[in-house]
């Protein structure tokens, strides 16, 4: 299987820790590449930024199926574009919140997203809203840190990070966690160990490993996006508005 994660921003530093992260997820055998978009926003953090960048992300998810890939997932919480992008393409698209959210709403009766700012709030429940799960969300907490600060003190980011957590199961009842940003990926097994220490033994979500898990199972299933809910428009691609072309 040949998993192309496409990085919905501008920003490509954090390549070679995505692509580290992602293939660490993945089972053997699993190929893992990465297309970064030429055009949008340094982070995604709106739903302004959300719109710019999805032209993109479809053009990026067309040049993954022109190339053989298997699916698709676009590494951001906000899943910009991967709802459109099943019409466009005939392999699995999946963000990382759907998958998440979902798979936290397996493993207990309410979850929590840690988030990066507050502003995110609203975000993150329109998306429980969009995939079924209002009801399951107990809080989003907000580490009050921008995405593109994250890692300027990585120990202040993690402590920050357990803490959310830790009062999202003491003060909102959450039963499960999600790490609400893909730049808190790979961080989810020591933060349920610390917690665990602490007598609070709930799951801890990570994304990336999230979605690329459930697309490797999809496509071991021989499954892909129904047309009825992610129809084709009548005619070929070519009838739809064009995307635009790389610079």
């Amino acid at each position: 299987m040949h998993l192309r994660v496409i990085n919905p921003t501008t920003t490509t530093s954090w390549v070679p820790d995505t692509l580290a992260l992602f293939e660490a997820a993945a089972s053997p055998g699993t190929r893992v590449s990465i297309a970064t978009i030429p055009a949008g926003t340094p982070s995604i953090e709106s739903r302004r930024d959300e719109a710019l960048v999805t032209p993109w992300v479809l053009l990026a998810a067309r040049e993954a199926e022109a190339e053989g890939c298997d699916a698709i997932a676009v590494d951001c919480m906000l899943d910009p574009g991967v709802q459109a992008a099943r019409e466009v393409v005939g392999i699995p698209v999946l963000g990382p919140c759907e998958a998440s959210m979902h798979l936290a709403a397996t493993l207990g009766h309410a979850f929590s997203v840690i988030s990066v700012a507050e502003h995110h709030r609203t975000l993150m429940i329109e998306q429980a809203r969009r995939f079924g799960v209002e009801q399951r969300l107990a809080s989003v907490r907000s580490l009050d840190i921008p995405v593109l600060e994250l890692e300027d003190d990585p120990d202040r980011t993690f402590d920050v990070m357990v803490l959310r957590a830790r009062q999202a199961v003491q003060l909102d009842h959450a039963e499960a966690i999600v790490l609400g940003c893909t730049g808190l990926a790979g961080q989810a097994t020591q933060v349920q160990r610390l917690l665990a220490d602490e007598g609070i033994d709930v799951p801890v979500i990570d994304p990336s490993a999230a979605a690329t898990r459930l697309l490797e199972t999809t496509v071991s299933m021989g499954l892909r996006s129904s047309r009825v809910t992610y129809s084709r428009r009548a005619g070929a691609t070519s009838a739809w508005p064009e995307i635009p072309t790389r610079p």
